[in-house]
């Protein structure tokens, strides 16, 4: 599908035209070309913060990452209601 020839792309412009019509085309150019230059900025900006800075200082994506001890994500246990044997629970 990468390959169009001049008949294709004729026959493509066509539907688009006929799905859109020409008032909406040029509004449908623009916002696209909005769209590509801001996703464009965007990868720049990514591409920006993924490579080091220049001042040789360190994030904290930099810095390896250790798992918690054992017991340090442990909950502490639930006491579970009890209730009687009409659905009601107990009073105190």
């Amino acid at each position: 599908m990468g390959n169009l020839r001049g008949w294709e792309w004729v026959i493509l412009l066509a539907i688009v035209l006929l799905l859109f019509g020409a008032r909406r085309l040029p509004d449908l150019a623009r916002s696209v070309g909005r769209s590509m230059k801001i996703f464009r900025s965007e990868v720049k900006d990514m591409k920006q913060d993924e490579s080091p800075s220049a001042t040789g200082a360190t994030g904290p994506s930099s810095a390896p990452m250790t798992p918690p001890p054992p017991g340090a994500l442990r909950t502490p246990p639930v006491e579970r209601a009890t209730t009687d044997d009409d659905g009601e629970r107990p009073r105190p």
